[in-house]
């Protein structure tokens, strides 16, 4: 999946929610919240349903990535 790099303002709360979630899950904080956003905006109606089967392989495939490069690191 594509990636874009965007600079994003968020509270010192949500942050800490972001990075532990994200540790739970074994990924980034912005892998994480990108799937997050990818959530909500299918929940909200914002997001086409058609796409959530593909949205779901993107995600798998990038908790392995980062499975991988956290195995990697040891």
């Amino acid at each position: 999946m594509a990636t874009r790099k965007v600079t994003l303002s968020l509270d010192e709360a949500a942050w800490s929610f972001a990075e532990q979630a994200a540790a739970r899950a074994g990924m980034s904080p912005s892998a994480w919240i990108s799937k997050a956003a990818r959530r909500e905006a299918v929940r909200t109606g914002v997001g086409s349903v058609v796409d959530v089967a593909a949205e779901a392989a993107a995600d798998e495939a990038e908790l392995a990535a980062a499975e991988e490069a956290m195995r990697a690191q040891g």
